[in-house]
């Protein structure tokens, strides 16, 4: 088996009691797969040994600038009666131009005691992220009774040719496991150009301001936000505020890094409590838009002044919205760019500005609407690009200004 690789794959089991055991990763060399197992996938043949359907995913590009796939298995629940079971999913993805050079995943789940008279069905979810191009996929569940359902299918990811500009995280062909970790540590940033010294402050919310946890897509989307930011290869300096308008506190901070540490950020967003304020906060009205103020105002006027100021999240819509007059004093005193990349899913119904577009827009600031991750990639190259000329241009102004007697 030439160029074969193995990785972990993204495995959800879905039963009552059931638990998915840790994944673990086959040989990076030369993979250990029972012969039988070989010669199912090698047949190419589908089989329901095993009574299951098997629905693959259409790759689907997230905000992390990675093509998304997967399947869906499900069988029925009376297959899986008796004391216990052990269900073994063995899959390969091949780039349909070179299916010597194939990844592996496997993984094991272990069934508690299934009733023989249990309804409904078992679901079994995988996932793998994929750069652009052609793949074929095989696949394999085998119970401990040997019976064996097997699946094969071809997936294309591809760019629309509006969006053949983007960079994407994986190249052409190439295949990874899912990443479960939203904040792993960044690796091996290239910097080069004209560095510029960002500050961003980021509100980790959900869209839905009543929701009791973020919800997976925003987390990836805000994450996904900073990432950008932060491997932009104009990156000198970066300080983080990361915050939660509906606690009404600063959950992390981090000053002038060369990057941002994103396990220590994962730790805070992982400690917030939504929908959680204090009585004090409760009893004072307006708070929120206090806070908000207050926060701006610190983080816009210091000693050292940044190249330019990045505000990011959902919509922030408040009963009182920050006035002139609340801003009036840090006004005169901002130099430089101020940004606002707002993460609307669904700008058709919430069209209307809220509480950070408005004071942004005090500013002079810009504002864009991230919908879809042609606009994540869209804003933040534009966004650098006039940071940059910002910088040119006051640079330039200062080195022609007379010298003072």
């Amino acid at each position: 088996m030439h160029g074969t690789r193995a990785a972990f794959v993204g495995v959800l089991f879905c039963i009552a009691g059931g638990t998915a055991s840790a994944q673990v990763p086959m040989s990076t060399n030369s993979p250990r797969l029972v012969g039988s197992d070989m010669a199912v996938l090698e047949s190419g043949e589908n089989r329901k040994d095993l009574p299951c359907n098997v629905t693959p995913n259409k790759p689907t590009l997230g905000f992390d600038l990675k093509f998304h796939s997967g399947y869906d298995i499900t069988m029925p629940m009376r297959e899986l009666a008796g004391n216990e079971n052990l269900l073994s999913v063995l899959f390969r993805v091949s780039p349909a131009a070179n299916r010597d050079e194939t990844t592996y995943f496997n993984q094991r789940i272990r069934v508690p005691q299934v009733a023989e008279d249990a309804k409904g069905e078992a679901l079994v979810q995988g996932f793998f992220d994929v750069g652009e191009g052609n793949y074929h996929v095989d696949l394999l569940i085998r119970d401990r009774a040997e019976r064996v359902c097997s699946f094969s299918w071809e997936t294309e990811a591809a760019l629309p040719a509006k969006e053949k500009q983007i960079q994407m995280v994986l190249a052409t062909n190439q295949i990874a496991g899912a990443e479960g970790d939203q904040f792993l540590a960044e690796k091996d940033i290239q910097r080069s150009g004209d560095p510029v010294n960002l500050k961003v402050l980021i509100n980790f919310a959900p869209q839905n301001p009543n929701a009791r946890a973020m919800q997976p897509l925003d987390l990836t989307a805000l994450v996904s936000i900073l990432r950008q930011i932060d491997k932009h290869p104009n990156i000198g300096k970066v300080s983080l505020v990361a915050f939660n308008m509906q606690e009404q506190r600063v959950i992390y901070r981090q000053e002038d890094a060369s990057q941002i540490d994103f396990p220590q950020l994962g730790k805070a967003v992982n400690g917030v409590t939504l929908g959680t304020v204090s009585i004090d906060q409760l009893a004072r009205k307006n708070s929120e838009t206090e806070f908000l103020v207050g926060l701006i105002k610190s983080e816009l006027v210091g000693s050292v002044k940044p190249d330019a100021v990045v505000f990011a999240g959902p919509k922030v819509l408040l009963d009182s919205n920050p006035s002139k007059e609340d801003l009036a004093e840090t006004r005169a005193e901002v130099d430089f760019p101020i940004f606002y990349m707002n993460y609307n899913l669904n700008p058709q119904q919430i069209p209307w500005t809220d509480a950070i577009g408005r004071a942004v827009k005090m500013y002079k600031g810009t504002e864009f609407t991230i919908s879809r991750p042609r606009d994540l990639w869209n804003s933040v190259t534009e966004m650098f690009a006039r940071v940059v000329k910002s910088k040119q241009l006051k640079s330039a102004a200062s080195a022609s200004a007379p010298a003072a007697n």
